[in-house]
């Protein structure tokens, strides 16, 4: 099983960088966009949801912010604080990005019978959701207006 999960995040990996290369992005520029895709964050939370330390998320931000993907708005509860926003350009890249990247990574599943996709997702589901796992890939099919309650693979 260990060999499984393993091998399978650099499967995944592997398709996430390919496509994010195809659109002109790192493989973390486009997981921002994808969080960015359901609501502006601070930095702090878009730090944590991201798992990177201040200085890299800084990085991060600065240099998507240049290719005009991203916006740092003024938080409107806290004027000494700033949000991460998509641009209108921003959303329409994470939206083909998005698309694009849940078919290629739905396409890995191809040789599975739906029962067997349906499985698969139930029960990667209940790993992500029992260790917490923060969304930051929308559940398939929902685009930007998506609810985020729900944990996703």
């Amino acid at each position: 099983m260990v060999a499984a999960l393993v091998r399978s995040t650099f499967l995944v990996n592997a398709v996430y960088a390919e496509s994010a290369r195809e659109y002109g992005l790192t493989s973390q520029q486009g997981q921002l966009l994808c969080v960015l895709m359901a609501q502006s964050y601070g930095m702090g939370e878009l730090g944590a949801v991201l798992g990177l330390a201040k200085s890299s998320l800084t990085g991060l931000v600065d240099r998507t912010e240049r290719n005009g993907l991203v916006q740092r708005k003024p938080d409107p509860e806290d004027s000494r604080a700033v949000r991460i926003a998509l641009t209108r350009k921003g959303s329409k890249v994470a939206e083909e990005f998005y698309v694009e990247t849940c078919r290629r990574v739905e396409n890995l599943t191809a040789g599975l019978t739906a029962a067997d996709r349906d499985t698969l997702a139930g029960l990667l589901g209940t790993v992500v959701a029992e260790n917490k796992v923060p969304v930051v890939f929308l559940e398939s099919g929902g685009g930007a207006g998506l609810e985020h309650e729900r944990q996703s693979p």
